[in-house]
């Protein structure tokens, strides 16, 4: 694996490959890596020539600056799990290769009602620090292919919504949720939960199938409300539960299982905010 920390460095690497009509698959991580990432370079591998990954922890998607200090950096692992699953380049740049002097003020996308509900209602200014990065590792690396995680679900939908309003020829794949045994969603975050608020996270995943079933015979409203009670329930804090278009992430009146739907959720695991969702 090639390790790269400049834009330049990474940028003679990649034209050396297209003169050789190489495909690319690019999967962007702010790092911590677990098995949930593993997968998507693995998804890349299945599908393109050349896999580039970056690690970046971005700054400009933290709206809590503890947050951010508290994010994991474990950079020497990351390197050693992803040669074990083969990444051909690692991209490894600091805030300065990423956000050149004037880069940070670009005009902003209007991602319009995507960016306002859920993620957006309480982490104001994060979808726009996220596509702000994305669109700059983007330029830079100029995939075929971009491999993102379905458990960032809001996040994907802005992303391909992005990428229409470049009018880019990337073509976004959305891979699967990796689990834990329990259920629980696989993510960067877990590494800092207590044994004992660990041992009640298997209720996010549980309430998500639940909610699946219950969608059979009630309304979302109705399924909603009880999805909230019971993870409180359990000594969690659910910051929301919402049922929404696949597409447009506007709240459903009413179960249609014609289109798609998603159950997506936050919940507050001690001081540690866990994401989840589930296709209904």
């Amino acid at each position: 694996m090639l390790l790269v920390k400049t834009a330049k460095d990474l940028q003679t690497q990649l034209n050396r490959l297209k003169t050789s009509r190489s495909t690319i698959g690019f999967v962007p991580t702010m790092g911590a890596l677990h098995e949930g990432h593993l997968s998507l370079i693995k998804k890349s591998k299945e599908t393109t020539h050349f896999t580039v990954c970056s690690i970046f922890v971005n700054p400009t998607q933290f709206n809590d600056t503890a947050d951010l200090d508290k994010y994991p950096r474990t950079t020497t692992r990351d390197i050693e799990l992803l040669n074990t699953v083969d990444n051909d380049i690692l991209f490894l740049p600091s805030v300065e290769e990423i956000y050149p002097q004037g880069l940070a003020n670009e005009e902003a996308f209007d991602f319009r009602d995507l960016a306002t509900v859920m993620e957006g209602k309480f982490r104001p200014g994060h979808f726009d620090g996220m596509a702000q990065v994305v669109k700059r590792l983007l330029m830079l690396v100029e995939p075929d292919q971009l491999f993102m995680g379905q458990k960032d679900f809001q996040q994907l939908t802005i992303v391909r919504d992005m990428l229409r309003q470049m009018d880019s020829a990337i073509e976004l794949k959305m891979c699967e949720i990796i689990r834990e045994a329990d259920g629980l969603a696989m993510s960067s975050r877990n590494v800092r939960l207590s044994p004992e608020i660990r041992a009640k996270t298997p209720i996010i995943y549980q309430v998500l199938q639940e909610a699946r079933q219950r969608a059979k015979v009630a309304t979302p409203a109705a399924v909603s409300a009880w999805a909230m009670q019971t993870i409180e329930a359990q000594g969690l804090r659910p910051e929301y539960f919402e049922l929404v278009d696949g597409i447009s992430l506007k709240a459903i009146p009413n179960f249609d299982f014609k289109r798609m739907m998603v159950a997506c959720t936050a919940v507050w695991a001690g001081d540690v905010r866990l994401i989840d969702n589930i296709l209904i």
